[in-house]
C-alpha cells in the first residue's frame, strides 16, 4: 500500500490546480490519469484549447473573404488538413507543460490507469494500491451521445471527435443551441460550411441574457445560419436526412452532410466504485455539500464532476477553495456570485456576475442599465454598432455607493472588455472606480464608463441642479 497526502483522480484544469499547488507546498500528491494522452483534461484535448484555436482560423478565413469589399478576391476553398494541423500544433506547444515526464519533474507521482476505491480512503490503479489522507474526484465529463434511431448511419461529431475530422462537410447540421453547438456552428460556417441549427428551446445560449442572445442570433441568421428553435430530431432516415419535429407538431426534413451533437455533458463517475468509499450518488450525480465534499468527507469534488458549473475556470474555483480547506482552519463554500463567462462567437457574448433572474429571486434592488454602441466612436470605425452591455447596480444613497452586481455584453472582445467590471463586481468596488478611470481614446473600454455616467446623469434631479448652480455662485 503506497501512501500519500493527497491523491488526485483526473489531470485536468481542477486536478492540476490543486495537484500543483500542494506540490509546491511540499505535500505528496499522487495524480490519476486514464491515459498518458488525457493529461491536460478536456480543456487541451477536446475543448477550449482546440476550439479557440480553429474560432481563430476561421476568423482568418472570415476576415479575408471580407476583404472583398475593399476589391480583394479570394478564389481556393480552406484546406482542412492545414486547419487539423494548426490546432493540433496549438495543442503541442500546451502539452509541453502538461504531460507525464513534466509533472514527474515538478514533483508529483502518476499513475496511468482506471481508478477504481477499495476503501474510504483507498484507490487500486493497475493494479497497485494506494491511500492517501484526503482524494480529490476530478474526472470532468464527456459530450452526450444522441440515441435517436439512424444515428448509426450518419457521420456525425462531437467535441471529443471534431477536431480530428479528415472531410470537410458543406452542409453540418448541429443538435443543439448551448455554447460548444453555437461556437463550433460559426466557426464552421466560417470556413465555408451550410449551418442548420435544431435546438429544444425557444433560444441560443438560454443561461445568458436573453435579449442580447437574441441579437446575436439576427446575426447569425444574416450570415445565412438557419435555426429551428423548439424543435427535436426524431429519427435519421438516411445517411444524409434527418426528421425534425417542433413543439407544435409540425415535421420538416432536413439534409446535410454531417451531424455535430451538442446536447449536453455526462459526469464521469461511473466504474469508480464509489460505494466502497461511502460516497453517495443521487440523480445521477454525485451527493455534494458547499464545502465540496463527498459523504465520505475525505473525498471531494473538483471540476465538472461536482454537478455545477462546467468551466475551467469553475474547475480552477474549485481547486483554490480545496486547497483553502485542505491547509486553512477558515473553510470557505462555494460561491458562484462573481462567476463568469463568455461564448466566443463572433461578436462575443460575456456574462458575469448576477443576472436580472438571480436578482429577483434573492430580493436585491438593483438599478438596470441598458447601453447600446450604437453612438460608441470605436464600436462605428470597427463596424460593431449593434453591440450591447446591460448592468446591473445595487440601490445606492448618501451613505452607501452604488456597486457593480453583474451584467452581459455582446460585443468583439466582450469578453476582454468586461474584464474591468468583473474586477469591479469580484472586489466590491463603487462604480466610482469607473468613472473616475482616464480611458485613452478610442479605447473600446470606454463603453463600460459612458453606461456608468450616462447612468449618473440621469439621477440628477432638479433639486440636485439648484444646489449646484447655487454651489457654481457661491465657489467659483
Amino acid at each position: 500500500m503506497k501512501k500519500y497526502d493527497l491523491i488526485i483522480i483526473g489531470a485536468g484544469s481542477g486536478g492540476l490546480s490543486v495537484g500543483g499547488f500542494m506540490v509546491k507546498l511540499g505535500f505528496k500528491v499522487l495524480m490519476v490519469s486514464k491515459t498518458e494522452h488525457q493529461i491536460g483534461g478536456d480543456c487541451l484535448n477536446d475543448g477550449c484549447v482546440p476550439s479557440k484555436a480553429l474560432i481563430h482560423v476561421a476568423n482568418i478565413v472570415d476576415n479575408a473573404r471580407k476583404a472583398s469589399n475593399f476589391g480583394l478576391q479570394l478564389t481556393q476553398e480552406v484546406d482542412l488538413e492545414k486547419v487539423v494541423k494548426y490546432i493540433y500544433d496549438s495543442q503541442e506547444v500546451i502539452r509541453a507543460h502538461e504531460n507525464k515526464p513534466y509533472f514527474e519533474k515538478e514533483g508529483f507521482d502518476i499513475a496511468i490507469g482506471s481508478a477504481t476505491f477499495t476503501g474510504k480512503n483507498q484507490v487500486a490503479v493497475a493494479g497497485v494500491n494506494y491511500t492517501a489522507k484526503k482524494i480529490i474526484l476530478a474526472t470532468g465529463s464527456r459530450p452526450r451521445k444522441l440515441t435517436v434511431p439512424g444515428i448509426e448511419m450518419v457521420k456525425h461529431y462531437d467535441n471529443q471527435s471534431i477536431f480530428k475530422i479528415k472531410e470537410f462537410p458543406k452542409r453540418l447540421l448541429f443538435i443543439g443551441g448551448g455554447p460548444i453547438g453555437i461556437e463550433m456552428a460559426q466557426a464552421f460556417q466560417k470556413l465555408g460550411a451550410k449551418i442548420t441549427v435544431v435546438h429544444h428551446g425557444n433560444t441560443i445560449l438560454q443561461h445568458d441574457d436573453q435579449d442580447l442572445s437574441k441579437i446575436l442570433t439576427k446575426r447569425l441568421e444574416q450570415s445565412g445560419m438557419e435555426f429551428h428553435f423548439n424543435a427535436a430530431i426524431t429519427h435519421f432516415e438516411s445517411a444524409n436526412k434527418g426528421i425534425i419535429k417542433n413543439n407544435e407538431g409540425k415535421i420538416t426534413p432536413l439534409e446535410f452532410d454531417a451531424v455535430f451533437v451538442a446536447i449536453g455533458r455526462q459526469l464521469n463517475i461511473e466504474n469508480l466504485d464509489l460505494e466502497k468509499a461511502g460516497v453517495v450518488i443521487e440523480n445521477n450525480k454525485i451527493k455534494v455539500d458547499d464545502y465540496l465534499q463527498t459523504s465520505n468527507k475525505n473525498v471531494l469534488l473538483c471540476g465538472d464532476v461536482a454537478g455545477k458549473l462546467q468551466f475551467s475556470h469553475a474547475a480552477e474555483q474549485h481547486g483554490r477553495l480545496i486547497i483553502n480547506n485542505l491547509i486553512s482552519p477558515l473553510k470557505k463554500k462555494i460561491s458562484n456570485k462573481h462567476m463568469s463567462w463568455i461564448t466566443f462567437t463572433d461578436p462575443e457574448l460575456a456574462t458575469f456576475g448576477y443576472n436580472e433572474k438571480d436578482l429577483r429571486e434573492r430580493n436585491i434592488k438593483y438599478t438596470k442599465l441598458e447601453q447600446t454602441f450604437a453612438n460608441d466612436d470605436r464600436a462605428i470605425v470597427d463596424d460593431y454598432q449593434y453591440g450591447q452591455l446591460n448592468l446591473y447596480l445595487s440601490k445606492g444613497n448618501f451613505f452607501q455607493k452604488e456597486k457593480i452586481l453583474g451584467g452581459t455584453m455582446l460585443a468583439p472582445k466582450a469578453g476582454e472588455l468586461i474584464q474591468e467590471l468583473i474586477l469591479a463586481n469580484t472586489s466590491g468596488m463603487s462604480i466610482n472606480a469607473i468613472t473616475n478611470k482616464i480611458y485613452p481614446y478610442p479605447a473600446a473600454s470606454r463603453i463600460n464608463q459612458k453606461a456608468i455616467s450616462q447612468h449618473k446623469l440621469k439621477i440628477i434631479n432638479k433639486n440636485t441642479k439648484k444646489i449646484l448652480q447655487f454651489a457654481f455662485k457661491l465657489f467659483s
